[in-house]
């Protein structure tokens, strides 16, 4: 799938998916936040795509992505569509030569990202609660976004591992967004 088809996708897939919760309630506060991020980070995506900048927007799209999807698992949208679309359907769009340096520092520093987001958090609710068993579900979800981030770089995937490490910090950024961590250490990398 082409970068420009990702924040298309996104941009779609955000447009079928209704808030759950009431709207006065903690939850219905989550489901508006957790939007308000999908949204930002398709903009940005297309801020970034405007700007011939493809490996932002590719960012951007799949942080989104992995906002939206921790929103309809969790139960904050109800979903218009048959079946909600995955963006690694195909293959990762294919970033210009002319950035390839870019590509290969981002993807380093993502995957160096997500690695210290997982461990920087800890489950806050108890485990036998099934908001623990959710929690500890989407610790596992960034772990493995990153060892297959990491098997797509041995491949040389850059572009598809990028997706990877952004998606899977998405995840854990709107599971601490949503009070399901504890924020043991760096802070200052998630949206809280």
């Amino acid at each position: 799938m082409l970068i420009a088809e990702c924040g298309t996708l996104l941009r779609g897939e955000l447009s079928l998916t209704a808030i759950v919760p009431h709207e006065g309630s903690p939850l219905g506060a989550l489901a508006g936040t957790v939007r308000e991020m999908v949204q930002a980070y398709a903009d940005d995506g297309a801020t970034f795509s405007g700007k011939g900048d493809a490996v932002n927007a590719l960012a951007s799209y799949y942080y989104g992505f992995g906002w939206l999807h921790f929103g309809m698992t969790y139960g904050l949208f109800a979903y218009a569509g048959k079946k909600p679309a995955c963006p690694f359907a195909g293959q990762t769009g294919r970033i210009p030569a002319a950035l390839a340096d870019r590509l290969e520092e981002k993807t380093s520093r993502y995957l160096r990202l997500l690695e210290l987001a997982c461990s920087s958090v800890g489950r806050a609710p108890d485990r036998d609660t099934a908001a623990g068993a959710f929690a500890d579900r989407i610790l596992l979800a960034g772990t493995c976004y990153a060892r297959e981030g990491k098997t797509l770089l041995f491949l040389g995937e850059r572009e598809t591992a990028l997706a990877c490490f952004s998606y899977g910090h998405g995840w854990i950024d709107a599971g601490v967004r949503a009070g399901l961590f504890v924020v043991a250490a760096n802070r200052d990398i998630f949206t809280i």
